[in-house]
């Protein structure tokens, strides 16, 4: 199977990335972006040549159905959940994903759904709280967990994993089931990224994943709050009122706050 990149490979992982997830919501490269998440952390990813790895791990799939999908990448390549070191931002990374074969729900279904694209097994994700799933267009009713090295689950299994992860007494809602889009899996990965950087207290992690977090379609006042914020907080006192007045250059929903804020962070460089 042969790769081609999809977008310039001649700018950096941010612009990169914003460019992609302006694209139409069907013609988001997920792979594509979700490695992008990693090069902005780590500037020594190469992306296309990770993009070139699961083309060859495509090419071992040893049936093109969904049976033959787990079996490859959960039986014989032994992929699966990290639980030991949940945190890890490394499990966040598809990359290092990839490398590991150890990863987070997210991470995991990731790679799942488009090794599967690859080879013609059609999958959704499913943006469960708390623990990100796998659903199969062919048959909906049959659902994947990637961390728990793909066990497939009925919706009865769906609701015990939401319960064990948020409590017994936790109300599931089936919505919880629905298949989300490109857009929304890649919030989801980098709000699990904005997470891990703040427990782990990583800065730098932090800014980043804000940094992509901003340039999302459907990102707003309290998004780009949070990197003035995390930018501030590093001193960075003109680039976090930039993303303030960008903010407001843009939007009618709180410009007149979000300019108040940058001038006030500009004053303290005086």
């Amino acid at each position: 199977m042969e790769h081609a990149s999809r977008s310039g490979s001649g700018s950096g992982p941010v612009d990169r990335f914003a460019a992609l997830v302006r694209e139409p919501e069907a013609s988001i490269p997920l792979d594509e972006a979700a490695l992008l998440i990693a090069a902005a952390a780590k500037p020594a990813v190469d992306v296309d040549a990770t993009l070139v790895k699961l083309d060859e791990i495509a090419d071992e799939v040893p049936a093109p159905t969904l049976d033959g999908l787990r079996a490859l990448l959960f039986r014989d390549l032994g992929f699966g959940g990290n639980p030991d070191d949940y945190y890890d931002p490394a499990n966040s990374f598809l990359d290092d994903v990839i490398d590991r074969r150890v990863g987070i729900p997210i991470s995991l279904a990731v790679l799942m759904m488009e090794v599967g694209r690859r080879v013609g097994v059609p999958l959704w994700g499913v943006s469960m709280p708390g623990h990100f799933l796998v659903r199969d267009k062919v048959d909906p009713d049959v659902f994947v967990d990637p961390f728990a090295r793909g066990r497939v689950l009925d919706r009865e299994g769906c609701m015990a994993r939401f319960h064990a992860v948020q409590g017994p007494g936790s109300v599931f809602d089936d919505a919880f089931l629905e298949p989300v889009g490109q857009r929304a899996i890649l919030t989801r990965m980098l709000a699990n990224l904005e997470t891990v950087a703040t427990v782990r207290e990583d800065g730098a992690l932090l800014r980043g994943a804000l940094e992509l977090r901003v340039t999302l379609p459907e990102s707003g006042i309290v998004e780009h709050r949070k990197l003035a914020t995390a930018l501030a907080a590093a001193g960075q006192y003109d680039s976090a009122a930039d993303v303030l007045d960008a903010y407001a250059a843009r939007a009618v929903a709180g410009a007149d706050a979000a300019r108040t804020a940058a001038d006030q962070l500009r004053a303290r460089l005086n």
